[in-house]
């Protein structure tokens, strides 16, 4: 870990959740046989109090299921997650429901996450009573009164009686943020909380997430395709391909100068790219095709298929994620010639297959 990011991190408050090495396999045949789809490999995080790390990458980049098996919906294949520093075990309902009390989930459609045929007052009670324990009516409605107030819906009494239905994409959503806080959680994992909805309130979501880390001091994963809305709220961006890995550093760094060629995909494809990249390189060609693939039986660099800079090296060794004189991690073979100037290796990457470099959490 440079320097630069540890001065980062320790601004942000303590390590919460970590995921070290994680991967995820899952066998296309009957039993374990057949091929076998990759879909994490070697991927590793922390989450710091007040801070936020984003995911970012296309569909079926693995970003999604990192989350889940951050919340224990998915079982890790290999490495592990630790809850300050120890290492999580969730073979039990009871630990589980420990651990969810301090790790909470946010999805993507919020219409979908909400039974349709309970009120917010039920959405709501639920993880109050079962998560924190608060018993008598007054208490509970003090409570509910008091998380919708934090996601802006007020008065609260107007939305307590509602059905999902009878409120809007925002509202529904900001009701999915109001149930996960309700467990009181240290983590908060957001799935793409803003992609189904209208694009006049996504800023809204946005800086209200930004609000609750510095209100109640939340450790964030916030999973997402568009890297501008990364840049917006996030400390760190990891960027993911096929399941790995390929860029990783402070968000301003790498949407300003993405050393990556899929980085730099990314941030040319972004709404507005005049406010991002200002330093990519200009004539670069990404071959157009489909989505990487994460079968286990693919070598050398997952994008090496769509890069213009990709040559026989990339196609047969998978590239080792080496740091860059600004303080990122990069899985390339050639960072030189892909990269803007001001981007430079501090090491030069071996061409044997390399173990992963990513240093753990200190």
């Amino acid at each position: 870990m440079t320097e630069q990011t540890k001065t980062s991190e320790s601004a942000v408050g303590d390590v919460v959740l970590e995921a070290v090495s994680i991967s995820r396999d899952y066998y296309l045949g009957r039993g374990r046989s057949g091929p076998v789809l990759s879909a994490v490999r070697d991927v590793s995080l922390s989450l710091y109090r007040r801070g936020v790390v984003a995911i970012v990458g296309e569909s079926g980049s693995g970003k999604s299921t990192v989350a889940r098996m951050l919340a224990g919906q998915e079982t890790l294949t290999s490495g592990e997650v630790r809850l300050d520093g120890k290492v999580v075990h969730l073979k039990h309902r009871r630990a589980f429901r420990a651990y969810k009390r301090e790790v909470q989930m946010v999805f993507q459609d919020p219409f979908a996450s909400l039974n349709s045929v309970h009120t917010v007052r039920h959405h709501l009670e639920r993880p109050i009573k079962i998560h924190r324990g608060i018993q008598g009516k007054q208490a509970i409605e003090e409570e509910m009164y008091r998380l919708l107030t934090l996601v802006s819906m007020t008065p609260p009494e107007l939305f307590l009686p509602k059905y999902p239905h009878e409120l809007s994409g925002g509202q529904r959503q900001r009701v999915a943020i109001a149930r996960a806080i309700a467990a009181s959680p240290r983590v908060l994992l957001a799935d793409e909380p803003i992609s189904m909805l209208d694009v006049s309130i996504r800023l809204d979501i946005l800086r209200l997430l930004s609000d609750l880390r510095e209100t109640l001091e939340l450790a964030m994963l916030y999973i997402t395709h568009d890297i501008a809305s990364a840049r917006y709220v996030a400390d760190e961006i990891l960027v993911m391909y096929a399941g790995e890995i390929v860029e990783r550093g402070p968000a301003e760094e790498v949407t300003q100068s993405p050393a990556h060629p899929y980085t730099q995909l990314l941030v040319s494809s972004a709404p507005n790219p005049d406010a991002l990249g200002s330093s990519l390189k200009t004539g670069t060609k990404i071959v157009p095709g489909q989505a990487g693939s994460a079968l286990s039986s693919i070598v050398g660099c997952r994008f090496s298929p769509r890069c213009p800079f990709a040559d026989e090296q990339c196609r047969t060794t998978r590239p080792p994620i080496v740091p860059t004189n600004d303080g990122r991690l990069v899985a390339c073979w050639h960072l030189e010639q892909a990269a803007p100037s001001s981007v430079a290796l501090t090491t030069k990457p071996r061409t044997t297959r390399a173990k992963k470099v990513l240093e753990k959490p200190d």
